[in-house]
């Protein structure tokens, strides 16, 4: 593929790693040859970097694999994932999960992303609903001051929360950005 055939979210082999583009912006200056400006995310490691190529630069297009699977139990540093259509067990280092693997409880369904039969990715849902099981008090009547207070929640991750939440309380959390959205029901 070249870069005429660049679209937000299609994967391709770059200096021995996969990156997805974010997004991209084709530019035709008015003295010069062509080029594309990208934003790209290491499938890997999850971080960003920007990168510009010329027009018609080539590179080798990666083919995902994307699958529901469901969160079993870890063991150490593997975490087992069981497949939703064949009840596979397969077993992922942690690193592969990255900062995500703190809201993992059993029985999440996750995305896993491979390569050639090797885990890159393992995409949690967005919002996870957690119990809080260790938290200071709630204030009587303390309802929109404003403040907050650190929750610890049932997988062991602590999470800002409002002064009204209480333990016991089940919480919405944003796994992406690792912050309370609501209480819930």
């Amino acid at each position: 593929m070249d870069t005429s055939d660049f679209r937000n979210g299609l994967s391709f082999l770059m200096d021995n790693d996969i990156f997805q583009i974010v997004e991209f912006q084709h530019v035709k200056p008015g003295k010069g040859g062509a080029f594309v400006r990208t934003k790209l995310r290491n499938l890997r490691t999850g971080s960003t970097i920007e990168r510009t190529f010329r027009a018609g630069e080539k590179m080798e297009q990666a083919i995902l694999d994307r699958k529901k699977m469901n969160f079993l139990y870890n063991q150490g540093e593997e975490y087992i994932f069981m497949d939703q259509e064949t009840y596979d067990q397969t077993s992922v280092p942690a690193a592969a999960l990255g900062s995500g693997v703190k809201y993992l409880k059993d029985n999440t369904e996750v995305e896993v992303c491979s390569h050639n039969d090797k885990i890159i990715s393992v995409e949690l849902p967005y919002f996870m609903d957690l119990e809080v099981i260790e938290t200071d008090p709630g204030l009587k009547g303390d309802t929109a001051s404003g403040g907050s207070k650190p929750a610890k929640v049932e997988t062991g991750a602590v999470v800002t929360v409002p002064l009204f939440v209480n333990i016991g309380d089940r919480i919405r959390v944003d796994t992406r950005t690792d912050s309370y959205l609501e209480r819930v029901k």
